[in-house]
């Protein structure tokens, strides 16, 4: 049967996903406030006020078997700096998403992001036997979508009117995926290369 352990820990490439719980409030404020994120549209970062409401709903989400919330830790400076999650779990499939990522500005276009999605793919397909990993973006979203596209994802497509974004716009969402074949003929060695070359 397919299922996502909501309990476990990745490492690996100077970065640690730690289980998202309350007790991570306060860390997730000052990683969020690296850069002020929740005033941009584009992005599920929660306002400081809104911090405790944010872990609230992806715990309700993780109960429900449709997410599974982590925190990021830099393991350098020992600080939590961002979210990331799998989402959208579609047990028939092995099909999930990676989603709800954001990290403090002074980490962002750096190796975090890389080495997040080596250790989330790796063990979605390695370990869980997913036959595909998806994302989506905000078609506005320039930067996401560039680099989802350096992790050597496909764009499926776009679906239009998707979603609301918080200043009550209606977003148009880009949809990519890797499959299981192209993480083993590219993907994989891919992220490898930049994370040894250096390469954000």
């Amino acid at each position: 049967m397919f299922r996502v352990d909501p309990t476990v820990t990745l490492e690996g490439r100077g970065v640690r996903l730690e289980p998202m719980g309350r007790e991570h409030e306060e860390a997730l404020k000052l990683a969020a406030a690296d850069g002020e994120l929740w005033t941009l549209t584009v992005t599920s970062v929660p306002e400081p006020g809104g911090t405790l409401a944010y872990i609230e709903t992806a715990l309700a989400d993780c109960a429900r078997g449709v997410r599974v919330p982590w925190v990021v830790r830099e393991l350098g400076s020992g600080r939590i700096i961002g979210s990331t999650s799998y989402h959208d779990i579609v047990p028939a499939t092995r099909r999930v998403e990676i989603g709800y990522t954001w990290y403090a500005k002074s980490w962002q276009r750096t190796f975090v992001n890389t080495a997040c999605k080596l250790r989330l793919l790796e063990h979605a397909f390695d370990t869980l036997g997913c036959s595909v990993v998806g994302w989506r973006t905000d078609n506005t979203n320039f930067r996401s979508q560039a680099a989802i596209e350096r992790l050597g994802a496909t764009k499926d497509g776009v679906i239009r009117r998707q979603a609301a974004r918080r200043d009550g716009t209606f977003r148009d969402t880009v949809m990519y995926s890797v499959t299981s074949e192209e993480w083993e003929a590219t993907v994989r060695r891919r992220l490898t290369d930049r994370l040894d070359s250096g390469t954000a």
